[in-house]
């Protein structure tokens, strides 16, 4: 670490709020969120094979299988 004090803080003294808005990065709790996830290939490839089987999106596919998943994680607690 550094002897030297920090004196090029870039935060300035006061904020300005008077032009924000209130609510601008709120997600309503019923709103579908897009959400960036690595998985295996091998993992897509079974879940893509089975969302297609039964004719439905992969997103929702996951979606119901983590729903069911956070269902038995919180039995079993």
């Amino acid at each position: 670490m550094s002897e030297h004090p920090i004196d090029n803080d870039p935060m300035p003294d006061e904020i300005d709020f008077r032009k924000g808005v209130r609510g601008l990065h709120h997600i309503p709790p019923d709103a579908k969120v897009f959400l960036p996830a690595s998985i295996e290939r091998s993992v897509w490839q079974y879940f893509s094979a089975k969302a297609e089987q039964k004719g439905v999106e992969l997103s929702e596919l996951l979606t119901d299988v983590l729903k069911r998943d956070i269902e038995i994680n919180e039995a079993l607690k």
